[in-house]
């Protein structure tokens, strides 16, 4: 018995969300997944998520969403975080912080705990990450054998580290927040399968999704500048996952990487 897991990086903005709807189906069809998981802390303007949003991924067939640093760019998800099981923040936020930091996802008759943690390295000082994937890792395996750990983590290191870190004890550990899909998948010799950046599901032509004239105004000048999430054409980065139910390991993974020029010629 297996479990097929879908994890998709970063949404961002209304054309990745334009591009999960319109592409979600066909992935579906082909990698046959159990539980789809998306990062969707840029599905609101490139900033935060709202509930709305939310309820559109459930919708369209998502059954779990994880975050990262811009969790809290869109104030009101303050009214309704709590009341939403299936949307985990930072776990190593404060202890104060509403929301949850692990869910546990039911579909397709199969059983998966998400846990979502964020890096310190190159971001806001935060508990460490580490200590916390210990504590929830141990208490998610006491409830099943699968685990994800999606590590939204600016530095490349901190991320492989973390893989080594839960090597063997999580399923999944997936990489998030700089929008550019690696090249290093991998099932590590514990059975986790580790993948350094998911990527993202946005515009192509921007930078990490930006309109890329405001980030090159920055670069060149230094002075401030509004970014705002591109409208040009989107790509979809993705990863597939197979686990043994028995022992939670990683027996096939495959990255997924499509742009919407080779959607339209499909």
């Amino acid at each position: 018995m297996s479990t097929n897991v879908l994890f998709i990086g970063d949404i961002v903005g209304n054309v990745g969300r334009s591009a999960l709807k319109r592409v979600l189906p066909a992935l579906k069809s082909k990698y046959n997944p159990h539980i789809i998981i998306v990062n969707g802390e840029n599905a609101a303007a490139g900033r935060g998520i709202t509930a709305n949003i939310a309820k559109e991924f459930f919708e369209w067939g998502v059954h779990g969403i994880t975050m990262g640093n811009h969790t809290w760019d869109n104030k009101d998800i303050f009214e309704w975080i709590d009341d939403e099981p299936r949307l985990v923040r930072p776990a190593n936020f404060h202890e104060s912080a509403p929301g949850q930091g692990m869910a546990f996802i039911k579909a397709g008759g199969k059983q998966l705990a998400i846990i979502n943690l964020q890096g310190k390295t190159f971001l806001p000082p935060i508990d460490c990450p580490f200590a916390k994937a210990d504590e929830l890792v141990e208490q998610a395996s006491q409830k099943t054998n699968n685990i994800l750990v999606d590590f939204h983590a600016e530095a490349t290191s901190e991320k492989i580290a973390m893989g080594w870190h839960l090597d063997g004890r999580a399923s999944i550990v997936v990489g998030t927040h700089t929008h550019v899909q690696t090249n290093d998948d991998s099932i590590l010799p514990g059975g986790t399968a580790y993948l350094t950046d998911v990527g993202m599901v946005g515009p192509k032509e921007g930078v990490l999704g930006m309109e890329r004239n405001a980030v090159l105004h920055k670069f060149i000048t230094q002075m401030p500048v509004r970014f705002v999430v591109d409208e040009g054409k989107w790509h979809l980065h993705a990863v597939s996952v197979q686990l043994d139910d028995a022992t939670g390991k990683a027996t096939k993974m495959q990255k997924i990487r499509l742009t919407e020029d080779e959607w339209l010629l499909m």
